[in-house]
């Protein structure tokens, strides 16, 4: 047997394969070659185990002894070598076909005992099997790779320098710019020092051709990407301790063994130190878990299956119940939002490996879904809105706004008769911005409006009248009113109210009977006869001039009025050095501020129509007559008026429905803490951030929110002037007081603005109509007038005058006591305001307060102050407040508190009584009096004023509850200022307060104002955020915000006024982004996506970080949802004013009221 079995049969090169017997003699013949050495041998074979790969492709230098050895295959080599040159063909391999070569061939090399030298490929197969004979090598690759190798032992004339000449030329370096890269040595140097100064340091690695793949270092990806988000978002295992284990039922978490420190570690042979686990133990000894361990793990297994199991038994139960009761709405509601709670977990309908990662993510597939429910449900219930609401909100991201128009206008066709479906047609048309124009929206108001009063009429006999349509049908008129105000049509809006207000009060009576449509036919003549409007001097109103016209008609001749002058205009630009854009605000707001009445022309000086500058000043009644509607209802008569007066900047105590509150909140003036000095007796003007007609004006700019010019004065009072005859004794005091406390706010303006001068002529003003108003007869004994005169003089800063208003009215009163609600009122303010003028708590028992509250519960004619008040009245009025309360109480029926003055009697009579409580005993007293009251309140009371205030839609007067706590509040502040009080109980009794009336803005303001004295925010910040969860109101949003921004200007104001280094006392990062991610929360809300003056706020916070790209972006995302309103424009134009050509051109295209055209513009800065 041969020693190398596969060169057995192997002979030289020409001969015949010998015979059996031959070649078995000749198997041991290399044993006589006089080259073989056993020393050589082993020393070949050592050095063969001891090479690697890479080293063997590094030249070296043979031995003697091998080169000798081998000389006799020198020629072969030489012989063959020229043959290999003549078939030589240029090629090139991929590298990985050149790795794969490499490595065999250093394989089939590894025996070899010289190093061999690297050279080009060439040959093929045939050639290989040729050049194996002729050489005949001691190994053959069996996959016949080509040999690329030259021996330098088989070369004869070997000199020091050996090389190879290649003589034969490659055209790819005359066509590249550079030699070939494989042609190239390459070396990585190892060291920053030069070449050949350290020896030991300095070297040059040979790479190979071979260059592996460089692995890509990926970045740790940060928390936000969205591997980290799906990653946060998979179900965690809890782990708790094996002490806390409960023995009921398979469980998911972790037990964590509590190994004893002191017990000794148990010791095995496989486990000599005993720091191994039982189950590493176990697989060590070659054994499996034990049945124990095992059940561990299919309980695990099991637990996962139940929570899969309990989903798939929701569905199925689902599924049964839509099944056998398909017109059950709610469960169909219950079931699309369901499909959420399923895609938050694995879906248990998971089929590939990997597949619930991707449904749990897939957004489209819940929408899908959700869409696939809705149809089954329209299908069974093809009359129910509310399910065809959710389908059209659920295609908002699929359907374009076309389509959408489209399916809501089917939807509207179908049910004329629902005004909610009406309302969310009219919002979703007004906030789309690719098909939004003024007048397409301004139409579909007209057209609801008819619509509606079709069905409510009769005449439309298909569809009946639901209930709360009139209701409604007032809502969606104010809503239009405010639109148009937003979008700068103002005259159009002043038009629609006094249209509907001449409609409604001055409706003759030939015409009551017809139907809408009829009598606005009649309306059309009396509007377009140019007799004086609503509101406009002169004016008799419809009734009369029909009356008259029947009867032939009347001509009045109007003599001018000599006091009337033509008053030439201010100069409307100052200062022509301005910057364009800031001259065109200018203008703009000072022509919004005057030019908010129709232009109507003036008879007496022979005006006409053509003599208008602006056409877009006058109003016709095709704009109105579609949007009039009739209000049977008393209260939705006295809801249009005092929406009307609210309108005009009147505050009434009069806020909007609820339904459209949030589209008009357009002003930051929610934010305004007024008299905050003042906490006991602070004048609440209940703007509630609704701006008034005449005040546009953009987020920076400082200016008034009450008041107007000389023309809007005299409007205002042509109003009330017009409106008392028409009441009663009851709403003509009513529109009384509204008037007084409209002369009041702007005197409160003065005070808070420091102006004397215009507080002095504003004061005497306000004190003349109010002596003018107590002249009146039916108004001589009103004690609400005399409350309010009273008080005007005390503002004004005339004390001694005040009190003798007060002491005269309270003579008046008689000696009804606390049973009369506007005595109860009176001597509640009147003490209020004596208290807040003491200047130490200890003056209290000589107080005035004291004896005015004592007086009331006597029940005895009043007599002025005029000493201490005795200790016996004092028990006996303590006595007296007790007792009235108690009966007030529980003897007063529920049913009787649904009625304002029910609900004022009990507020009034609580404060005089904690106000004395406070006096006599102290703080502590009071506050416990105002947590009974609200124990007692919370259980039945709230709940029946908050379904009427929700179901009406009317807020004449705050729930009991919320009033009380806000006293509460009030005076708590009031002790805190005063004194050294801890500020818990303030802002417990705050939490409290507004987890009942998340929308009460005072509160808010309280709230927020006593946060922003604490260092640390983080109970503000869970508690906004547990309150903004639990309710749909907005104000929580605006509140929160507000209260960040505070905390943020009040860091960055923080710093050393000697240096002028910021000096950190309150340590806060992150405020910025905080701000931001609120914002970004409330836009995504229902009632936050359409809200101007939440876009604006974000806007300006933009724009005052310095991101103006990002506000720039953002402006127009706010253009998307809410492209109506003018301010966000005019915001734009301030922030952005190298773009004001393109935000007019803008709204222009959108209809939008321009007043001050950019060609006019010019015009003026020429002259």
């Amino acid at each position: 047997m041969a020693l190398f079995p596969a060169f057995a049969g192997a002979g030289e090169p020409g001969e015949t394969p010998a015979s059996g017997s031959e070649g078995s003699r000749r198997e041991l013949d290399w044993l006589s070659n006089p080259s073989f050495c056993t020393e050589d041998a082993l020393k070949l074979h050592q050095r063969a185990a001891d090479l690697t790969p890479e080293r063997s492709q590094l030249i070296r230098s043979p031995s003697r002894s091998e080169l000798s050895g081998r000389s006799n295959t020198s020629e072969d080599l030489k012989q063959s070598t020229k043959k290999r040159k003549g078939k030589k063909k240029k090629h090139h391999h991929h590298k990985k076909r050149k790795k794969k070569t490499r490595e065999e061939s250093s394989n089939s090399e590894s025996g070899s005992d010289s190093e061999c030298m690297k050279d080009k490929p060439r040959g093929s197969d045939t050639n290989h099997e040729r050049e194996a004979a002729t050489l005949n090598l001691e190994d053959i690759t069996s996959n016949g790779v080509t040999s690329r190798f030259v021996w330098l032992e088989d070369i004869q004339a070997l000199t020091a320098e050996t090389f190879r000449t290649d003589k034969n030329p490659d055209p790819a370096n005359w066509e590249y710019k550079s030699l070939y890269r494989g042609d190239i040595a390459r070396y990585k140097r190892k060291g920053d020092s030069c070449l050949g100064i350290d020896l030991k340091k300095q070297r040059i690695t040979w790479e190979s051709s071979m260059v592996e793949k460089k692995q890509s270092h990926k970045q740790p990806e940060r928390y936000f990407t969205k591997n980290s988000v799906q990653l946060l978002s998979t179900d965690g295992i809890s782990v708790y301790s094996k002490s806390q284990t409960s023995s009921s039922g398979p469980s998911t978490f972790i037990p964590v063994s509590q190994l004893d420190s002191d017990a000794p570690p148990t010791t095995t042979s496989v486990n000599p130190l005993g720091i191994y686990d039982p189950l590493t133990t176990l697989w060590l000894q070659g054994k499996g878990p034990s049945e124990h361990e095992t059940l561990k793990q299919q309980a695990s297994q099991e637990t996962s299956e139940n929570v899969n199991s309990i989903l798939k038994a929701k569905v199925e139960e689902y599924n049964r119940m839509v099944r056998e009761n398909p017109r059950d709405v709610h469960t169909w509601m219950e079931f699309v939002s369901f499909q959420d709670e399923i895609m938050r977990g694995p879906s248990p309908y998971a089929i590939k490996e990997g597949e619930q990662e991707i449904r749990r993510k897939s957004f489209k597939l819940i929408l899908e879904k959700k869409l696939a429910i809705l149809e089954r449900a329209i299908e069974s219930n093809p009359n129910e809105v509310d399910l065809k609401l959710a389908k059209l909100k659920l295609c908002t991201e699929f359907w374009e706004p076309s389509s959408l128009i489209k399916e809501w206008q089917k939807l509207v066709f179908l049910h004329p008769n629902n005004p909610v479906l009406w309302q969310k047609y009219l919002l979703f048309c007004q906030s789309q911005f690719s098909t939004f124009s003024v007048s397409k929206v301004h139409g579909l108001y007209g057209k609801c409006l008819s619509t509606l009063a079709a069905v409510q009429d009769g005449s439309m006999v298909s569809h009946p009248v639901l209930p709360g349509t009139e209701e409604a049908m007032l809502a969606i008129f104010l809503q239009q009113c405010h639109f148009l105000r937003q979008a700068g049509h103002s005259e159009k809006a002043v038009s629609l109210f006094q249209a509907l207000i001449d409609f409604t009060f001055f409706k003759p009576d030939s015409v009551k009977d017809l139907p809408t449509r009829g009598q606005v036919e009649f309306f059309e003549p009396f509007w377009d006869s140019g007799e004086p409007r609503f509101g406009e001097k002169g004016a008799k109103g419809w009734k009369s001039w029909m009356h008259q016209q029947e009867k032939g008609g009347w001509i009045i001749i109007n003599k001018p009025d000599e006091d009337e002058e033509d008053v030439a205009e201010d100069q409307e630009i100052k200062d022509k050095t301005l910057p364009k854009w800031q001259i065109w605000l200018d203008i703009e707001c000072s022509r919004e501020k005057r030019h908010w009445l129709p232009w109507r022309p003036d008879k007496t000086k022979k005006q006409t129509e053509e003599d208008c500058e602006d056409p877009e000043r006058q109003v016709l009644f095709d704009d109105l007559g579609p949007s009039l509607i009739r209000l049977s209802s008393p209260d939705l008569q006295f809801q249009l008026l005092y929406s009307f007066l609210q309108f005009v900047g009147v505050p009434c105590g009069h806020s909007l429905f609820p339904s459209n509150l949030y589209i008009a909140m357009d002003e930051n003036n929610i934010f305004d803490t007024g008299q905050s000095e003042r906490p006991l007796t602070s004048f609440d003007s209940l703007l509630s951030g609704v701006n008034s007609i005449g005040h546009m004006d953009t987020m920076t700019r400082g200016r008034q929110h009450i008041g107007h010019c000389k023309e809007g004065e005299e409007f205002i009072q042509n109003v009330f002037h017009l409106m008392l005859p028409l009441f009663s004794r009851k709403e003509n005091a009513n529109l009384s007081v509204c008037w007084l406390q409209y002369e009041i706010s702007k005197v409160v303006q003065c005070l808070q603005a420091k102006n004397k001068k215009k507080l002095k002529s504003q004061g005497k003003k306000s004190k003349k109509l109010a002596k003018n108003l107590l002249k009146a007869s039916e108004n001589r004994n009103n004690l609400s007038l005399w409350k309010l005169y009273a008080y005007l003089e005390w503002l004004l800063g005339n004390t001694e005058d005040a009190r003798k208003v007060f002491d005269t009215s309270l003579c008046l009163a008689g000696t009804e006591g606390m049973r009369n609600i506007q005595l109860c009122n009176l001597s509640l303010l009147y003490a209020s305001l004596e208290v807040e003028l003491l200047e130490s708590f200890e003056e209290t028992v000589m107080s005035r307060a004291l004896h005015i509250l004592t007086k009331l519960a006597e029940s005895g004619p009043y007599v002025p102050y005029t000493g201490q008040v005795l200790s016996v009245n004092i028990l006996k009025a303590r006595k007296a407040y007790e007792h009235a309360l108690q009966d007030y109480l529980t003897e007063s029926p529920v049913s009787n508190w649904d009625q304002a003055s029910s609900s004022s009697q009990l507020v009034n009579l609580v404060g005089c009584y904690v106000l004395f409580q406070y006096l006599t005993v102290g703080i502590d007293a009071a506050v416990l009096i105002c947590r009974h009251i609200s124990e007692k309140l919370k259980g039945f009371a709230s709940q029946k004023f908050e379904s009427i205030g929700e179901n009406l839609g009317i807020h004449n007067f705050p729930t009991a509850l919320e009033a009380v706590t806000l006293m509460h509040t009030n005076l708590l502040r009031y002790h805190m200022k005063v004194s050294i009080y801890p500020l818990n109980p303030l802002r417990e009794a705050l939490t409290e307060a507004l987890k009942l009336y998340p929308s009460n803005q005072s509160l808010w303001r309280s709230y927020i104002q006593i946060q922003s004295k604490s260092h640390n925010a983080s109970k503000a910040r869970r508690f906004f955020d547990r309150v903004t969860r639990s309710t749909k109101s907005l104000e929580p949003w605006l509140f929160a915000i507000q209260a960040e921004m505070m905390r943020k200007k009040l860091v960055e104001n923080v710093q050393r006024v000697d240096v002028g280094e910021i000096y950190s006392t309150i340590p806060e990062t992150g405020l910025t982004n905080r701000i931001k991610a609120l914002f970004e929360h409330a836009i995504q809300s229902e009632n936050g996506a359409h809200c101007p003056l939440l876009w604006r706020m974000y806007l300006n916070f933009l724009f005052s970080l310095g991101n103006k790209e990002r506000s720039k972006g953002l402006f127009y995302k706010a253009l998307q949802n809410c492209p109506w309103a003018k301010v966000l424009y005019m915001d734009a134009i301030e922030y952005f004013p190298d773009q004001l050509q393109e935000t007019l051109d803008l709204m222009t295209e959108k209809e939008l009221r321009v007043r001050v055209p950019v060609e006019e513009l010019e015009l003026l800065l020429e002259d």
